[in-house]
């Protein structure tokens, strides 16, 4: 008999009765209209020990991304195909083939100073550290060394007998 007198909530549809649903109603609309935060559990067992009074480190904002440059690539790209169809149709007709497209310059690329290669941003920290160190061993080798290959003549020896041989000497 008491099952009729129920009434469900609109917000979560549990049934209530109707002196208990004024007061759940207000409520429960409050409750599901707000988002509820994750639960961490570190900040539950930190929970009163001394450790949960150092400061959180924040973390550190996202570098933002570097604008991609997919026109140039793009007409990069395109021009490659155009220089690979005129050499396959030289080829085909028998003429000349024409000279080779001009390497595309990547701006995001850093150049080194010593050998003018190109390379991104990790590899050229690397390179230039290493080209460096071989462009002076380079130079401090050509300072000290002499040149590999035959040494000028400056004087010539005068001629001398031949050496008798062992057997010979032996018999003398």
């Amino acid at each position: 008999a008491r099952s009729q007198d129920l009434a469900p909530c609109r917000t979560c549809g549990r049934r209530f009765a109707q002196d208990v649903l004024l007061r759940h109603d207000p409520i429960c609309r409050k409750v599901f209209n707000k988002k509820r935060k994750p639960f961490s559990s570190m900040k539950q067992r930190l929970q009163g020990t001394e450790i949960m009074t150092i400061r959180k480190q924040r973390p550190q904002k996202k570098q933002p991304e570097k604008k991609s440059n997919w026109r140039q690539h793009h007409e990069d790209f395109i021009n490659a195909i155009r220089s690979a169809k005129q050499v396959t149709k030289a080829l085909k007709e028998g003429h000349p083939l024409p000279p080779p497209p001009p390497p595309s310059i990547n701006p995001d690329y850093i150049q080194c100073p010593h050998c003018s290669r190109r390379f991104n941003e990790a590899a050229a920290e690397r390179h230039i550290k290493f080209c460096e160190e071989q462009a002076i061993r380079h130079a401090f080798a050509a300072k000290t060394t002499r040149p590999v290959g035959k040494q000028p003549v400056t004087q010539r020896k005068p001629p001398t007998a031949p050496a008798l041989p062992l057997q010979k000497r032996a018999q003398e």
